[in-house]
């Protein structure tokens, strides 16, 4: 199916990436207009692969995903809206950051076992919360877990496989199955009952997986790799990791079981068998994406939010040209409206993806990348974002130093505004610092005096040494201030009631 860049979805969310496909849709970040937000929408085309019952899985996809938004639990992913446009089915659900389980065992070889297990003790959680509604997953694989930044799992596509697996046997003209057969139960491929036991043997496949490197049946065929899965014994993972614990490759072959009644019980005795091989309380590398941290450290914050820069988001890919290359004055003009319309969000990323296509096109210092640099800037800092602004404007700040030196307003404003983010960093000291540098620049007025933005900077000064405890300084510097702001300005300005008001609460608390 075709779906183009910008089309919107319902009235309301704007498809911007496509990030996954197959034979039965796309999977697209997308942007919700009417709340300023990310979101990922799945479009599904059930006729490409049902036929005449085309009517009927409509109806059944709208009513599993009622079901799937009743079940609450931190590892599934939230479902915002679903329902239907013409011949498709749409899926709106939360944008998760992270790297789904397939990249990211692709990245780590071999994986360590620690963190199979931590990642298969979080599926066994979900799984245990999905079955209690009862829900079968029906598809779970490494490509429909995401593992996020701090070490957490999330299951997607919850309720989409058991809409469309309607019949898991037939096959396509191809020799193809409806599914993923690589993970599919014998119970499953053979069109038997399905249930959480289903679930189960395809959580075995993904362990064995992360253990071995390779699923347990490959085949170069789809009817192959099913006839493996109903007679061929799987291989024991430590004949290929001899350091994976035996309580482990045992727990595998058990969930690989042919016949249900020879697995686990439940998804929760499963997590019981995890439970005694994760690891003991302590501290996590810090690293992102390490599955072992919940355990480690459960409930804690992600370490040290204010050192660790903000992942960045799914960048938006702007309208080509026949050339092939971005439309920089076109993604301009977007970003203009839609910060008229209030869609910050949506601005800042089509801002940050256009910025290299411009750099290359027009130079890193041409005006127009500046240009586009401090609207990037300026608009991260509107959308909240003072991580990502902070480095932005300290930069432009020194450009425009060495250009103009040091007293040149506009290098002071970029540094205003740096300190602004330190402020909403939580980072009192090192605000406190910036705005005791730029101070005698905007007092100077043969430099580049400004009585407003000086007082402010005073006002700002004096609040932060109130943050950091140091009250007689915060007092002295707020008191001055009061005489200053009323002999300029009048005792009934806006800024002496307010420099006022903290005075006198200061009085109370140091008498």
């Amino acid at each position: 199916m075709t779906v183009a860049t910008g089309r919107i979805v319902a009235g309301r969310y704007e498809l911007s990436t496509l990030i996954g496909q197959g034979g039965m849709g796309q999977v697209w970040t997308a942007y919700d207009r009417r709340l300023d937000r990310r979101v990922a929408v799945k479009l599904l085309r059930p006729d490409k692969v049902a036929g005449q019952e085309a009517d009927e899985l409509r109806r059944r996809f709208v009513r599993e995903c009622r079901v799937t938004a009743q079940v609450d639990h931190p590892g599934l992913v939230t479902v915002h809206d679903a329902g239907s446009e013409g011949e498709e089915l749409f899926l709106v659900m939360q944008y998760v950051d992270g790297a789904d389980l397939s990249d990211h065992l692709a990245e780590h070889d071999p994986y360590p076992w620690q963190w199979a297990v931590a990642v298969a003790a979080q599926l066994c959680a979900v799984l245990s919360a999905v079955h209690a509604v009862p829900i079968v997953h029906r598809d779970l694989k490494p490509r429909n877990v995401m593992v996020k930044q701090d070490g957490t799992v999330t299951v997607l596509d919850l309720g989409v496989a058991s809409v469309m697996d309607t019949d898991t046997t037939r096959l396509t003209h191809t020799g193809s199955p409806i599914g993923s057969p690589a993970y599919m139960a014998p119970e499953q491929a053979m069109g038997g009952a399905v249930g959480p036991y289903t679930d189960l043997y395809a959580l075995g496949v993904l362990l064995h997986e992360l253990l071995s490197g390779d699923v347990p049946f490959a085949g170069s065929t789809a009817l192959g790799v099913l006839h493996r899965h109903l007679y061929e014994p799987p291989l024991p993972v430590r004949r290929t990791r001899p350091e994976v614990p035996e309580a482990l490759e045992a727990l595998v072959l058990r969930l690989l079981a042919k016949d249900p009644q020879h697995r686990p019980a439940s998804a929760q005795d499963v997590y019981e068998d995890l439970a005694l091989l994760l690891p003991a309380r302590g501290m996590p590398t810090g690293a992102p994406l390490d599955p072992t941290r919940p355990f480690l450290r459960p409930h804690a914050p992600w370490p040290d939010r204010a050192r660790t820069p903000a992942p960045q988001p799914a960048p938006v890919t702007p309208t080509p040209e026949k050339t092939g290359k971005p439309d920089v004055a076109r993604a301009v003009d977007e970003v203009k409206q839609l910060l008229g319309e209030g869609r910050i969000t949506q601005a800042v990323d089509i801002l940050g993806a256009i910025l290299p296509a411009a750099a290359e096109q027009h130079g890193a210092n041409s005006p127009v990348v500046r240009t586009l640099r401090k609207q990037y800037a300026a608009t991260l800092m509107d959308d909240g974002q003072y991580r990502r602004a902070l480095p932005e404007l300290r930069r432009l700040a020194d450009e425009r130093a060495t250009e103009a030196g040091h007293a040149d307003p506009q290098s002071l404003r970029f540094r205003y505004e740096a300190a602004q983010c330190l402020e909403q960093l939580g980072e009192p000291a090192a605000a406190l610092a910036e705005y005791r540098t730029l101070l005698p620049y905007y007092e100077n007025q043969y430099v580049a005096g400004d009585p407003q933005l000086a007082h402010d900077v005073r006002r700002r000064i004096g609040h932060l040494l109130l943050a950091l405890g140091d009250r007689a300084a915060a007092h002295d510097t707020l008191a001055r201030l009061l005489h200053d702001v009323e002999r300029l300005q009048g005792p009934g300005h806006p800024l002496a009631a307010e420099v006022r008001r903290t005075l006198q609460w200061l009085g109370q608390v140091r008498g």
